[in-house]
């Protein structure tokens, strides 16, 4: 008898082991299961990170089993929701070249809006993993049905659960588990640390770093240093017309000489007589239009504020200078249009508070809409940017900013006409080809737009330039580079983030213009071809680009172009700790600061 019971007690220990088992393992499966929808393998991660990830699950989990007080319909809901997270990662990073960031939560509407053209065929790991996890739920219902949990099992649930959360509201602790993020390669981070534990710990980075000393008498010494860097003014000409265009995913892999197609993509912007032609450097890839916009408009830098942020919709809360308000108080009626939604990027709260007067969406249009894979074309784009010019104010000077949406991803749409395709290779690279088609249409229609204007009266500058480079293939960008991701140095990095720009104007350009810039500092270019007068802080710009050409979130070149990551300390350090503790107080500064004291 006492064996049996003894036997008894055997099987009993080992069933509650088991039960115990299956109900802490569900957190580990489903952080396993998200990494492998995203396209990680287990051995790409490691176990301190698994083990951050599967409590920033279990926070889920274990509350649900508390609330439901069922561990089995639990544990299917937590592995649905895992793969869901891990697919939405998937699918973002391939189509932009970044995962989900935490700032991308408030711009829903905007993925939206763009989401339509995207190719979202799953993947064999999808598959397989939805099979399994289907298979293993079909399991545990026949073995356990909904997983009934005792009122006392729910309370140990409940404070599991809590427990789980320090490190959930707390992300600065998952650094106890090794868990690390890269900025400069998030998907590498989420691939390798966790899509869930790195997506917490870049919150993080969420608020603004404010420099030692921004009170009004350093940034007063600041700008005497910089001293009376007036922009040249490059032209007599008084007040002219002036259209920036920023044309979406513009980009020039031509350039670096890696590839050879069947026609050029930028055969006539890059030969325009009377024209400046260069590269601008951005700070995103991909995707983030709207902050090459803010670099452009406002002359502050990415740089300085959080990865992946999206300045309209956190920083743009307040009346804030810009190019657009330097020009209407020079007199200028200040428009801006974007064929696309209108509360993209929340361009209609930002653009008003920037110093546009109007603003324009795809449904505003007044000329007819012709499409290029599904979206406005640059064509019917510049046809509207003609109207807006025959339909201003009579006399006065019209400053116009546009955005364009025609080169806009995916380039996945089937059976797209290509044009354009890599010489010794053709076809090889549908989406790389379909994108190359698009920029030369872009070019096609800036002929046009360049003869109508040619013909006109009035004078007007025209400022053309790409938001950021688009996302294609991989192996694509690597050929095009001439150099793969892994085996970049800095300078070849930055190439990422290189863009085109072209200033034309149908009247004299006196001076030779840049070769190589960026955009925080184009608009000075603009306006000293425009022969309009800059700002305090236009002159500070204007000095600091004499030493550091071009700046960017990813990094900076100096004037004999060597590149430098903001990770280093140089000789150039000063200059920059100079410009964020200005670009701050610009941005934040209250009723005390110093930009307030000069308005």
């Amino acid at each position: 008898m006492s064996q049996l019971i003894r036997r008894l007690d055997l099987r009993r220990g080992r069933a509650l082991l088991l039960q115990g088992a299956l109900l802490l393992i569900p957190p580990v499966t489903a952080c396993y299961f998200m990494q492998f929808i995203l396209g990680a393998y287990p051995w790409q991660m490691s176990l301190g990170a698994a083990a951050a990830n599967a409590i920033c699950i279990g926070v889920l989990y274990y509350l649900l089993c508390a609330l439901t007080g069922r561990w089995v319909i639990s544990c299917v809901l937590v592995h649905i929701l895992s793969g869901i997270w891990g697919a939405a990662n998937y699918f973002v990073s391939v189509y932009r070249g970044t995962p989900v960031l935490p700032w991308d939560l408030t711009a829903l509407g905007t993925a939206s809006a763009v989401s339509g053209s995207y190719d979202f065929t799953p993947t064999w790991q999808m598959a397989l993993a939805i099979a399994a996890v289907l298979l293993a739920c079909v399991l545990l219902w026949r073995k356990a049905g909904s997983g009934r949990v005792a009122w006392k099992g729910r309370l140990a649930f409940a404070a599991l659960g809590l427990l789980c959360l320090i490190p959930v509201v707390q992300p600065a602790r998952l650094d106890w588990f090794g868990v690390k993020t890269d900025v400069w390669d998030q998907t590498g981070a989420y691939r390798t640390n966790g899509a869930l534990a790195t997506f917490l710990l870049n919150t993080e980075f969420m608020e603004v770093e404010e420099p030692e000393d921004t009170s009004p008498e350093r940034l007063s010494e600041i700008m005497d240093h910089a001293g009376d860097a007036s922009i040249p003014l490059q032209t007599s000409v008084d007040h002219p017309n002036i259209i920036a265009i920023m044309n979406e995913s513009w980009a020039d892999f031509e350039e670096f000489g890696n590839l050879e197609l069947t026609q050029s993509v930028t055969d006539y912007i890059s030969s325009l007589d009377n024209a400046v032609w260069g590269h601008a450097y951005t700070s995103v890839f991909g995707a983030g239009t709207s902050c090459s916009e803010f670099e452009f408009l406002t002359g502050n830098s990415m740089a300085f504020l959080p990865s992946g942020s999206i300045p309209y919709q956190q920083y743009i809360l307040k009346d804030t200078p810009s190019l657009a308000s330097l020009l209407r108080e020079e007199g200028y009626e200040t428009r801006a249009f974007h064929p696309g939604e209108l509360t993209s990027w929340q361009r209609n709260l930002a653009y008003p508070l920037l110093g546009f007067e109007q603003f324009k969406c795809g449904v505003d249009m007044d000329v007819p809409q012709a499409l290029e894979h599904g979206y406005v074309s640059d064509q019917s784009d510049f046809d509207q940017v003609i109207w807006e010019f025959e339909h201003k104010e009579e006399g006065q000077p019209l400053f116009l900013f546009n955005v364009t949406i025609q080169n806009h991803g995916s380039y996945t749409v089937k059976d797209y006409p290509t044009q354009v395709q890599l010489a010794d290779q053709p076809g090889q690279y549908p989406m790389a080809e379909q994108y190359l088609t698009l920029a030369s249409k872009t070019d096609a229609a800036f002929r046009k737009l360049v003869d109508y204007f040619s013909q006109c009266d009035e004078p007007t500058l025209i400022v053309m330039f790409g938001d950021h480079q688009p996302s294609v293939e991989q192996e694509f960008l690597d050929k095009a580079y001439g150099v793969t991701q892994d085996q970049m140095t800095m300078a070849q990095y930055m190439n990422k983030y290189r863009v085109p720009f072209v200033i034309w104007a149908n009247y004299p350009l006196e001076l030779e213009g840049p070769k190589e810039t960026s955009l925080n500092f184009l608009s000075q270019y603009v306006l000293s071809y425009s022969g309009i007068p800059t700002d305090s802080y236009g002159r500070f710009l204007w000095s600091l680009q004499s030493v550091v050409p071009s700046l960017t979130f990813v990094g900076y070149q100096d004037a004999l172009g060597a590149a430098y990551s903001h990770l280093e300390t140089t000789d150039y350090t000063p200059f920059l700790q100079d410009y964020q503790a200005l670009q701050y107080d610009r941005l934040f500064g209250g009723e005390n600061s110093y930009f307030h004291a000069q308005a």
